[in-house]
């Protein structure tokens, strides 16, 4: 019981870092442009996973004789299953117990038999698999995991393991309508009071950061600086891409533009996303900064960046189109970033 305990905090470490690493920071990546709602997306994930789990998990926590270990256990159920191929809640139960080890490609085995087995009727089986393909890969929650949480949803609009998910994955590629609605589906379920503070906390960001959106959108059709910020707070570029990057830029991909410390790594002072149409203009200020109090201010030298995000996600990826450009802040010179290399 004590290995499973222990397993069950790493793992939970582990989901944390699924989705908060490639939200607020990545060494060499640039963030997303309105990651402000994930800050606590960290703290939410290990506290409200391990409460959930306990809350809505099948794992029995009987406890086992000393000789019995987690690795024998798992070997014995999977020996069995050889024999008794169609049981569907022995393969759940594998898909569960390689996850708790850590061991992703097999739970995803197992989950996706039990999915056949259930002709794609079972929600246990679906979001087990979606669980261990996220945890396999932090990628996968901006797609494929996705996809099988939303199959999930689909079967069950009251999964709570599936809303969980469903919902960290809108947030990542920034549907936080979704997003909202689907954690305030979550608190009608009636979850752990901690883990309802947590979500309360979450659902209140994301509607403050969705009313700041919309302001800033106001903002992008007028001419002058940003409703607020005077000309010298400001950061302008005209954003432009050059022919050869241009090709590599896919269709309908989205533009972030972020102000960076180029002397300190971590989230950047300010971002902005917009679709990637060229040339265009784009201005940030201090009312676009990621984190409230953490942004840039006149005089500092900064560095501003122009990425092209071709997989549809915060996370930069090779082969993303790229400009840079170095920039005082309180210049009220218009600057020009050419995108003319692509990431490495």
């Amino acid at each position: 019981m004590t290995l499973f305990l222990v397993l069950a905090g790493v793992l939970a470490l582990v989901a944390a870092a699924v989705v908060a690493v490639p939200l607020l920071w990545r060494a060499g990546a640039e963030a997303p442009a309105r990651p402000f709602v994930a800050l606590g997306l960290s703290v939410f994930v290990m506290g409200g996973a391990a409460a959930l789990y306990a809350h809505w998990s099948n794992w029995s926590w009987a406890p086992v004789s000393d000789g019995f270990t987690p690795e024998a256990m798992v070997g014995r159920l999977a020996r069995k299953l050889e024999k008794q191929p169609d049981d569907i809640q022995g393969w759940l139960l594998l898909g569960r117990s390689y996850a708790v080890m850590e061991q992703y490609p097999l739970a995803q085995r197992a989950y996706q038999r039990a999915d056949r087995l259930s002709e794609g009727k079972s929600v246990e089986a679906l979001v087990g698999l979606g669980e261990a393909m996220a945890l396999a890969s932090e990628q996968a929650l901006d797609g494929p995991a996705a996809a099988v949480f939303e199959q999930a949803l689909a079967l069950d609009p009251q999964s709570g393991k599936a809303l969980f998910y469903g919902a960290v994955a809108a947030t990542r590629r920034e549907d936080l309508p979704l997003a909202r609605d689907r954690f305030k589906a979550l608190l009608a379920l009636n979850p752990p009071e901690n883990v309802r503070a947590l979500i309360e906390r979450q659902v209140g960001a994301i509607e403050a950061t969705l009313a700041a959106g919309q302001g800033q959108d106001r903002d992008q059709t007028r001419t002058g600086p940003a409703a607020g910020a005077g000309p010298a707070t400001t950061v302008a570029v005209n954003v432009s891409i050059t022919p050869a990057m241009q090709k590599l830029a896919k269709a309908g991909a989205a533009l972030f533009v972020l102000v960076r410390d180029p002397k300190q790594p971590g989230p950047p002072l300010a971002a902005k996303r917009v679709e990637a149409k060229f040339p265009l203009r784009i201005q940030l200020a201090p009312s676009d900064a990621m984190i409230a109090g953490h942004s840039f201010s006149v005089g500092q030298q900064v560095e501003v960046v122009a990425r092209v995000a071709n997989g549809g996600t915060p996370t930069a990826q090779s082969g993303d189109p790229v400009g840079r450009i170095a920039h005082k802040v309180g210049d009220s010179t218009v600057r020009e970033i050419l995108i003319d290399q692509a990431t490495p």
